[in-house]
């Protein structure tokens, strides 16, 4: 797929599902600056909550935004005061009735947004790149994905030219669209400059894909008709059914 095409981008529909989920041809643009302003509110506000993506639905004069959190008590806040407050601060931003989910994500190794997110969080604490690559792809590797590519682009070390470094362990498929591949990027403020941080992430192979594994179905599919057609043929044959007087043609 190549370096400049997004991961997720030709995924869409098929293993992929959109973050905002509505229909309005007419006032496409309008919402779609008001999506992103939504977003970039959700961020800043739990910068350090963990926040992966957020899911936006809308339908009618109804606005439903999903925090995708690893730190789902951070959002919420010390009796919900923070999820109130940003909800208020949505519904001052749209005009819309607001309901705000709050949704955990498990294994935050697997989820390439917060494994780039803590990369960044890394060198700005001025720790090596490569020493914070090695560490994020063996967590990442130990909470079983099947593999990771991590890239990080800027004046590494303080060094005065720009340039970028990556690493790769394990397979990272770009190419197979049944490949669920998740890709997150992020930022590092250092004090050199501006850091790139990207990280893909391949978690699993969502269809059989080679003709061993299809004809190794076939075998199986048949097996069990023939097993079917077996337990059939040794079936005892049902009784004959009575007559209308409650007596069967023999005893007639």
């Amino acid at each position: 797929m190549g370096n400049k095409t997004h991961p997720k981008a030709m995924r869409l529909g098929y293993t992929a599902d959109w973050e905002s989920k509505w229909f309005s041809p007419r006032e496409m643009p309008a919402l779609i600056g008001e999506d992103f302003k939504i977003r970039a509110l959700v961020k800043d506000t739990f910068r350090l909550a963990a926040v992966s993506w957020v899911g936006i639905e809308r339908a009618g004069s109804y606005l439903r935004v999903n925090i995708h959190t690893a730190r789902p008590g951070v959002v919420i806040g010390k009796k919900g005061v923070d999820i109130e407050g940003i909800r208020t601060r949505i519904e001052s931003l749209t005009q819309r009735k607001t309901f705000i989910n709050v949704m955990e994500i498990k294994s935050p190794e697997l989820d390439a947004r917060l494994v780039a997110e803590a990369i960044a969080l890394q060198l700005e604490k001025r720790i090596a790149y490569r020493r914070a690559m090695r560490r994020a792809m063996e967590r990442t590797m130990q909470s079983g994905a099947l593999g990771i590519k991590v890239m990080v682009g800027g004046r590494l070390n303080g060094s005065e030219i720009a340039r970028r470094e990556w690493a790769r362990e394990g397979r990272v498929p770009l190419h197979t669209y049944s490949a669920d591949v998740d890709y997150g990027t992020c930022e590092a403020h250092t004090t050199a400059g501006l850091i790139g941080v990207k990280c893909w992430i391949f978690k699993k192979q969502h269809f059989v894909k080679t003709a061993k594994e299809f004809q190794q179905m076939a075998k199986a599919a048949e097996s069990t008709e023939t097993t079917k057609e077996a337990l059939a043929a040794a079936a005892p044959a049902a009784p004959a059914p009575a007559s209308e007087g409650g007596k069967t043609n023999a005893d007639a």
